[in-house]
């Protein structure tokens, strides 16, 4: 008789274990060693059977950390008020932020289009991930006008939200305006931030906020990672 394909019998153990839960969304798993010598199989004949798990998109490889089962889709509200903190606090999970760059330079023509910025004008840009229980599930690319704002780099280096900094610099509440969703493939770079495939499914998400006045504030564009975040529209949701 043949014999069974034992990658394929391992990969049903796995995905069993994880089903039941003695593995969660967000959990390392053990190594392919532990693996090879728990089930008797040579490290290949694993590799195989974690690369099957992660394009079912079950789990995730994390170069020179390990791999990790996929967390659950954040659910995340689009709103008028809706925060970064509040919304992913809101379904339970942990939030964070990762500033990767703090810079000031010359607006491009979109940016002075969107904060209403004459030529010339100087933005800040701040650019970072977005995590949850400590999984990546967004970057984020964000531009303020540099006049307006002049110390907020300075408290964004000690402080990554976003709301409490613009409250420092005299900005107490905003909403926002307009945003403008669309859907994209991840290239190597994204797909490296958001650790996930380079193709992978991203959503964009493209928003003005304004000051209570309604003079712009922030011009931001936010990727997020598709099988990671559920993005949610209420009517009249702030």
């Amino acid at each position: 008789m043949p014999r069974p394909n034992l990658w394929a019998a391992i990969e049903g153990t796995l995905r069993y274990e994880i089903a039941q839960g003695l593995y969660r969304p967000g959990d390392k798993l053990p190594t392919e060693a532990a693996y090879a010598a728990r089930f008797g199989v040579n490290r290949h004949t694993v590799r195989q059977a974690l690369a099957a798990m992660a394009d079912a998109g079950i789990v995730h490889a994390r170069r020179g950390a390990g791999v990790f089962v996929t967390a659950t889709p954040a659910d995340y509200p689009l709103g008028r008020r809706v925060r970064f903190h509040q919304g992913i606090s809101a379904s339970g999970r942990t939030p964070a932020r990762r500033v990767t760059r703090l810079e000031t330079r010359v607006a491009s023509a979109t940016e002075r289009q969107a904060l209403g910025l004459f030529d010339e004008a100087m933005v800040h840009v701040v650019e970072g991930v977005s995590l949850s229980d400590g999984q990546p599930i967004a970057t984020f690319l964000s531009v303020f006008p540099a006049a307006r704002l002049p110390g907020l780099l300075a408290v964004l280096a000690d402080e990554p939200s976003v709301t409490k900094a613009l409250a420092a610099c005299g900005v107490a509440d905003y909403t926002r305006a307009q945003t403008r969703l669309t859907a994209r493939s991840a290239d190597a770079v994204l797909a490296l931030a958001l650790q996930i495939k380079p193709g992978a499914p991203v959503l964009r998400s493209v928003a003005v906020n304004v000051d209570t006045a309604g003079v712009p504030v922030e011009f931001g564009t936010t990727w997020f990672a598709g099988d990671k975040v559920t993005l949610t529209v209420a009517p009249g949701q702030p």
